[in-house]
């Protein structure tokens, strides 16, 4: 049965950048689902890179055999992205506990699905979601840090979170515990809507109003847009791993004609 994601162009980019040797990021895709996922692993040895692989491969396996077959269930999509996440953190901490050079291991999650006019977005640690809508950009995930826990109880001023000590502390993340606590929110979909998924490899070195301004100068040429945001965030210092992915709901019949035709230009 179809399952009728909505017409999207989709573009993604990941890279070590300047300091970092390895990875720990990981980014994956079903357009046929509708489905974005990105994730920012930790741990010692190799477990950063591999419990966000593993977040992000069962997230598209659990959501692939779990969807209700169309998209007008919306409560049956919201619970089964919930419960996909709830899956993949039970696996990542299996798998740690399984293996001694993974011990610790643990990973942020940024997920997107598209169907029928919505977005179901779920959300655990400090990759981010954003929309950009009408020339402004709107964070739609708050981030699960110590710091904007202090934000938030006003203890720290939002102009100082971003240089604060412990800013990338993380108080929620997939497999450190059995049990996680996961954001998930429903938002209708307009023409012309971009979402930006990201990790904090560039949300630390771009700021909001930055990233506002790179999309909205680039934002009539979404594929290339995650290679311009990797480049600036390399050019701002580039201190950790960068992953970018785009969704543009198309504003008229050209991007139709675009994502008809199969084109899709590599960065």
């Amino acid at each position: 049965m179809p399952l009728h994601p909505p017409r999207l162009l989709t573009a993604t980019g990941t890279d070590p950048g300047r300091i970092r040797r390895r990875n720990e990021d990981h980014i994956g895709e079903n357009r046929d689902l509708g489905l974005l996922v990105l994730a920012d692993g930790m741990g010692g040895h190799a477990g950063g890179e591999v419990a966000s692989r593993m977040a992000v491969e069962t997230m598209l396996q659990t959501l692939k055999e779990t969807l209700p077959p169309t998209g007008k269930d919306r409560n049956g999509t919201l619970e089964a992205l919930h419960g996909a996440v709830i899956r993949t953190n039970r696996g990542i901490h299996e798998g740690a506990g399984r293996d001694a050079a993974c011990a610790g291991m643990g990973t942020t999650l940024a997920a997107a699905l598209f169907r029928k006019g919505r977005v179901f977005l779920a959300h655990v640690g400090d990759s981010r979601i954003y929309r950009f809508r009408n020339d402004r950009l709107q964070r739609l995930t708050t981030d699960h840090t110590l710091v904007q826990e202090l934000v938030d109880r006003g203890l720290c001023p939002p102009e100082q979170a971003r240089t604060a000590a412990g800013r990338n502390l993380l108080t929620r993340a997939l497999g450190i515990e059995p049990r996680v606590e996961v954001d998930t929110r429903e938002e209708r979909l307009q023409p012309g809507d971009l979402f930006l998924l990201c990790s904090d490899g560039l949300s630390d070195m771009v700021d909001d109003t930055a990233l506002e301004a790179l999309i909205r100068r680039h934002r009539d040429d979404p594929d290339r847009l995650p290679a311009r945001l990797i480049a600036r965030a390399n050019d701002c210092g580039g201190r950790d791993n960068i992953s970018v992915m785009i969704a543009a709901v198309p504003a008229q019949r050209a991007w139709y004609h675009r994502l008809l035709s199969g084109a899709r230009r590599q960065p």
